[in-house]
């Protein structure tokens, strides 16, 4: 039986990115929880943080995330914060293949930062930021059923990957 593919890793890990090429490849809808979050609010999500604060955003991604896991087989990327939740892959699980896209902070807040939309590293150091998120979260994204390296490869290359994984591992 197929499973959703949900993508975990830092902001800047390539999530969105490599989900939609393996969306693609597959056949199947792409979501992209932050997506979500910011059309349900009608704002960006620094707005969100700004406004409503973190934990209100972390509400609205787990709704965002609970709401993707009931439709049919299909890409997840949550934000990056998402897996770091306490229970969020555990009760994620039965549905979904896990697979950490595992980046250097120094790669993650190069490519976050140059979006500009990442509310958690604001600030004089995004590389010092990330190296915290990095701390803070890995022990969470090391619960996936898969990693694959995401540092010195391009997203077609990661994708493969993951697509390979997931017709070994999920009935893709």
């Amino acid at each position: 039986m197929r499973r959703h593919i949900v993508l975990i890793g830092l902001p800047g890990a390539g999530k969105t990115t490599v989900g939609r090429l393996i969306a693609e490849d597959l056949g199947v809808s792409f979501i992209d929880t932050d997506g979500i979050v910011v059309r349900r609010m009608q704002m960006p999500i620094a707005r969100i943080f700004a406004t409503m604060g973190e934990e209100k955003f972390r509400e609205m991604e787990r709704e965002a995330m609970a709401s993707a896991l009931i439709g049919p087989p299909s890409v997840i990327a949550p934000g990056g914060g998402w897996a770091a939740q306490p229970a969020q892959l555990e009760t994620a699980r039965p549905s979904c293949f896990v697979v950490y896209l595992r980046t250097m902070a120094m790669t993650a807040a190069k490519r976050a930062t140059g979006e500009g939309t990442r509310p958690l590293l604001v600030g004089e150091d995004p590389v010092e930021k990330m190296r915290q998120l990095l701390k803070e979260r890995e022990p969470y994204y090391l619960g996936a059923e898969c990693e694959v390296k995401c540092d010195v490869r391009t997203p077609a290359q990661i994708a493969e990957e993951v697509v390979t994984l997931a017709r070994e591992h999920a009935g893709w």
